[in-house]
């Protein structure tokens, strides 16, 4: 009988798991595109890596920039998935809150401001990639 009074408590703890997960759902995505973006640059700096003499030295400039880049990607996929950890433990505590009857509710909105403040910090990451990798395109007049 006690284990159907506990079927409101878990569902109201279901019901507020529910955002973080479309969040996390999100959170995913970006960190797909931000791998795919790293692929890409490791890519070519191997690419230029290959070349040898004036060839290399042509491109040193643009290694330098690709390496800069490659550290901005980093930190903003090290910092996406931080925030994603962080969500993954405040819907942990939802439920752990929920099974034990415990108010885990500061915890729960400490790691969600954590969450949302390392997302913020790798969203920044990826406009200073961004930047760096629009930064080389020449407009030329025609």
């Amino acid at each position: 009988m006690e284990a159907l009074a506990n079927i409101p408590t878990v569902a109201h703890a279901i019901q507020q798991a529910v955002a973080p997960v479309f969040l996390l759902t999100g959170i995913g995505s970006i960190l797909s595109v931000l791998a795919g973006r790293l692929g890409r640059v490791v890519d070519r700096y191997r690419l230029l890596n290959k070349m040898e003499g004036d060839a290399l030295q042509a491109h040193r400039v643009e290694m330098r920039m690709l390496s800069q880049r490659a550290r901005w990607n980093h930190w903003a996929i090290s910092l996406c998935t931080v925030s994603a950890l962080c969500i993954c433990l405040s819907i942990a505590l939802l439920f752990i809150g929920a099974e034990l009857r415990m108010d885990l509710s500061g915890a729960v909105a400490l790691l969600f401001v954590a969450a949302m403040l390392t997302l913020i910090g790798g969203l920044l990451c990826f406009l200073r990639e961004i930047a760096l990798a629009t930064g080389v395109i020449e407009v030329r007049k025609l």
